[in-house]
């Protein structure tokens, strides 16, 4: 059984999984936040916030905190946090184990347009619609910004920075979402196409049943892809098998 476990987190699964390690005698459970949120949500155990210094700061964070499991439980586009943590673990001889939930598939009835990036969700939509639900996150608005033509609804937990599109309203909300909720604002925005990446999972997917029950294009940016050679767990009961450790 692990004493010491590093979770990378910054999602929902990273939670759970921490509050569940908390509540094992024994276990010292560690979660690291990037800090890009001022006011993340409660942890369980122990917290630590900020980067390491790429993966030879987390090499020796590892060392120095004597980890004994590094499971890498971040968002499915945190590619340079998941490049960092495999170099890390592989330096360091510490067992890691990424989590990643399954990514979102189309359904009947779905008008789906896969991209690989949001640039090429930028330029797919001059062809989609005018107004755009652009549910991408705070981060990587500049890719948008030269979208003059178009109206944009974003939301995010906290105010982005500069550059984003000029004809912009923000909207400030912390999900989880119904798909009444998504619903009523592609509604009351009369959006007319909606962009989103591949997060997948159940507590974002509201957005997409609304889309369809609306008849709305979706966007969807495809997540990059995971080192070669990484451990992947699609749920918290894998991580727990993976570790050696019985479902509670």
């Amino acid at each position: 059984m692990p004493a010491h476990v590093l979770i990378l987190g910054g999602t929902t699964e990273a939670r759970r999984l921490a509050a569940g390690l908390a509540a094992r005698t024994g276990v010292r459970v560690t979660t690291s936040l990037a800090g890009r949120v001022a006011r993340p949500g409660a942890v369980a155990g122990e917290v630590r916030i900020g980067g390491f210094g790429g993966a030879e700061g987390l090499a020796a964070w590892l060392r120095a905190h004597h980890v004994d499991a590094l499971v890498d439980a971040t968002h499915p586009f945190a590619e340079a946090i998941t490049a960092n943590a495999a170099r890390a673990a592989a330096a360091s001889g510490v067992p890691a184990v990424v989590l990643r939930r399954p990514g979102w598939r189309p359904g009947p009835g779905d008008r789906w347009y896969d991209v690989p990036s949001l640039a090429g969700a930028a330029a797919a939509l001059p062809g989609l619609g005018r107004r755009v639900f652009l549910s991408t996150g705070r981060l990587g608005l500049a890719v948008f910004a030269h979208l003059t033509d178009l109206h944009f609804v974003v939301r995010s937990v906290e105010p982005p920075g500069p550059p984003m599109p000029p004809d912009t309203e923000l909207v400030l909300a912390r999900g989880p979402f119904t798909v009444a909720n998504e619903t009523e604002l592609l509604r009351t925005r009369r959006i007319e196409v909606l962009v989103t990446k591949d997060s997948g999972g159940e507590a974002t997917a509201a957005k997409l049943t609304a889309a369809r029950e609306l008849g709305l294009p979706v966007v969807v940016v495809r997540r990059p892809p995971l080192p070669r050679g990484v451990t992947v767990v699609a749920d918290l009961a894998g991580v727990l098998e993976w570790l050696g450790l019985s479902p509670a």
